[in-house]
């Protein structure tokens, strides 16, 4: 993996780790991934415009193809993101959902795209099971704290994740849109999907936007920036190098779940998202 991919990787960690953050504190439903859209959509226009106008991209029903799925994929993170928020802390949410996610996407990327892991990489799979593991603690205390709810979000979002990787990966390497231009279509669709939703919820809208405009407006920008940089090192590197090093943000999601929101468990969530990031750093370098 090169200098330059694993340095817009490791940014986008760290832009990752944040808005899931805001989001979070926000308690993130559809009234606020809405407004997310709409930011998301306002902001990078001008940038998708110029590329259109500049670079003139020869684009066909293939790329409209690869959006319109990719808009299904990414609302359907959202949702399983955002209601495992709703149901435990992000401490145990965000990690399970992103170590699950490289590790469903490098098997896909072996059995579909024909890549060819190390044995490095096969135990840095086997650190990450192990991870989750000790992360998510006993299975009985998981119900009583009533957790399970929780991690069944989680996991979700982690099946979401590898599918989209994959999607996208083809999209931005093999029918060759733009990252950001791709990244753009894609939210504008997410904004038209929710609308509906958002006009049967007005109340809630004017609520979400009212007590969260600040929030919202972060999520908005970062959740897409921290996407593009990924697509677009997934345009020079493999999915089995680019999907589990930018899962370094689980260290940082967790740590900020621990530390800022106060969850508790600091101890064995923070040795489970290290074993994590060991297993996802192994892949990498396998």
């Amino acid at each position: 993996m090169s200098a330059f991919a694993l340095g817009l990787v490791l940014v986008s960690a760290v832009f990752h780790a944040t808005w899931n953050l805001l989001a979070k504190r926000a308690a993130a439903d559809v009234s606020f991934l809405f407004f997310a859209y709409i930011v998301g959509a306002i902001v990078f226009a001008p940038f998708a415009i110029a590329i259109l106008v500049i670079a003139r991209p020869q684009l066909g029903w293939p790329a409209l193809v690869f959006v319109a799925v990719a808009v299904g994929l990414q609302t359907l993170y959202f949702a399983t993101l955002t209601a495992g928020y709703r149901a435990g802390d992000l401490s145990l949410v965000y990690p399970i959902a992103r170590a699950s996610g490289p590790l469903l996407a490098t098997i896909g990327a072996i059995a579909i795209l024909g890549e060819h892991p190390t044995p490095l990489a096969i135990g840095g799979a086997l650190a990450i099971v192990v991870g989750a593991f000790i992360l998510t603690g006993d299975p009985r205390a998981l119900r009583r704290d009533g957790a399970g709810r929780a991690v069944g979000f989680a996991l979700a979002t982690g099946v979401v994740i590898a599918v989209y990787t994959l999607w996208d990966k083809t999209a931005v390497s093999v029918v060759l849109i733009p990252p950001l231009l791709y990244d753009w279509a894609t939210v504008v669709g997410q904004a038209i999907v929710v609308t509906p939703v958002a006009l049967r919820h007005r109340d809630a809208v004017r609520e979400a936007w009212a007590r969260h405009r600040g929030a919202v407006i972060g999520v908005g920008i970062l959740s897409r920036l921290a996407y593009i940089l990924v697509l677009t090192a997934l345009v020079v590197s493999p999915v089995s190098y680019v999907a589990p090093a930018r899962e370094i943000g689980i260290l940082i999601g967790a740590v900020l779940g621990a530390r800022v929101l106060a969850e508790g468990h600091v101890m064995r969530r923070g040795i489970g998202a290290a074993a994590m990031v060991v297993g996802i750093l192994a892949l990498a370098l396998g």
